[in-house]
């Protein structure tokens, strides 16, 4: 299997596939410290990044922002004083897809 880093994002509509359950147990040990979780009965994929100060902390926000921006897939970022908290969905499907897998390891490799 590719490195979800070096995959690029593909453009979401409605009717795009939501990962299986196979899918999940072939892309998660990728990307073994994000947690799947439920909101508003959706998975969801999230990751807190601990910092020494809150401009290291906005520094990695930043660097995050731009590497959505580029592959058009964008998260929701809770920037605190020491921590970021980073979550990846998929808005059109209300769920995970093969992007958010792709931008966690693409997060994760920032973050190293």
């Amino acid at each position: 299997m590719e490195n979800l880093t070096h995959q690029k994002c593909t453009a979401c509509h409605k009717d795009a596939p939501r990962v299986t359950d196979t899918d999940i147990a072939e892309l998660k040990p990728q990307i073994p410290d994000w947690q799947i979780i439920e909101v508003e009965g959706q998975s969801r994929l999230e990751r807190t990044y601990k910092f020494p100060d809150f401009v290291s902390a906005i520094a990695f926000t930043n660097k995050v922002a731009e590497a959505a921006e580029i592959e058009g897939h964008h998260p929701a970022l809770l920037t605190e004083w020491g921590k970021v908290t980073i979550t990846w969905w998929t808005h059109a499907i209300c769920g995970l897809h093969r992007n958010d897998f792709i931008m966690a390891a693409k997060t994760d490799q920032i973050a190293s």
